[in-house]
């Protein structure tokens, strides 16, 4: 009979205890996902159509357009550096990862699908991802946050890119964004 008391009371301990814990946890998970921050992040995305090591490779076309306005139907692979200044010696911060296609038939118009992905300083292995339309002629365009990891988990905000400098020979560019993403600590 004592056994029995006994397994009855380790029964009803064991389960105070896992309730107990869930409730520990949901409080800290609660803690952290109410400390909601604006972060502004500041860099250089390096895009070399014409290099050595191009960063950009050009994977489908649509079969009408060549000798177009727009290449209305590519689609970019890329996986440019991301830098401190525009100086491509500059601190690397990361990577842009992800693709790009042009979506529109009367001007420079790309579907953006990019994760920036941070190696360095205290974002080192988290992410961000964007996804949206980028009218590369204008002189501001803005693209939405769409998600991220690590640091950036439930994260959402905008990109703003700026063309920094583009050579119309090699198509090589250098655009500086400034990504504004809300996101918990």
């Amino acid at each position: 009979m004592a056994s029995n008391h006994l397994s009855k009371f380790s029964f009803f301990f064991v389960t105070f205890l896992f309730f107990l814990n869930i409730f520990v946890n949901a409080a800290k998970i609660k803690e952290n996902f109410s400390k909601e921050k604006l972060t502004h992040l500041h860099f250089y995305f390096h895009d070399l159509v014409t290099a050595t090591k191009p960063t950009v490779v050009q994977v489908a076309a649509a079969p009408n357009s060549t000798g177009r306005v727009t290449p209305f139907g590519s689609v970019m692979i890329v996986d440019d550096l991301l830098t401190e200044t525009p100086d491509p010696t500059s601190k690397l911060l990361g990577k842009a990862e992800g693709l790009y296609s042009s979506v529109s038939q009367s001007d420079i118009t790309f579907l953006m699908a990019l994760n920036f992905v941070f190696t360095e300083g205290k974002y080192n292995g988290s992410t961000i991802s964007i996804f949206g339309k980028n009218s590369i002629l204008s002189k501001v365009r803005e693209m939405p946050v769409v998600g991220g990891t690590g640091m950036f988990r439930f994260a959402r905000g905008y990109a703003l890119a700026k063309t920094y400098v583009f050579n119309v020979t090699t198509l090589n560019a250098i655009v500086e964004y400034d990504v504004y993403v809300f996101h918990y600590n």
